[in-house]
């Protein structure tokens, strides 16, 4: 149902009041899962950075368990990475009250691995049984 003339302009001017709040636009962007998630990834990539300056300096002094810790943080920041931009690219993602939160089914618990290709395979189509 298409709002009409009046109740448009009465949104459109809340809108551009929100707009022009710092501090809404402030908690509005703090509370954006994605803002998180792009943090997040900057700071593997540095930390990534970090790993890949301690392997070369390890290998120039010869010093093998310096190189490996290296390869360890660099490997752990990668891990990191992908973690963060998987859980950015999930559509379940919600803001809550401030906290970003996954939806779960039955009792408040993640779903596992079975239960979720159980759930697709009821939800498929009816065509392919």
């Amino acid at each position: 149902m298409p709002l009409s003339e009046h109740e448009q302009r009465l949104f459109e001017q809340i809108e551009r009041s929100l707009a022009e709040d710092p501090k809404f636009a402030s908690a509005v962007r703090a509370s954006d899962p994605r803002f998180h998630a792009r943090r997040r990834l900057l700071v593997a990539a540095a930390v990534g950075v970090a790993g890949l300056v301690l392997l070369v300096y390890g290998v120039a002094s010869k010093t093998s368990l310096l190189g490996v810790a290296g390869f360890v943080v660099m490997l752990s920041a990668a891990a990191f990475a992908m973690h963060s931009h998987r859980r950015a690219q999930q559509p379940d993602l919600r803001v809550v009250g401030g906290t970003a939160t996954r939806r779960t089914r039955g009792g408040g618990r993640k779903m596992s691995f079975v239960d979720r290709l159980e759930e697709r395979w009821r939800q498929r189509p009816e065509g392919h049984r």
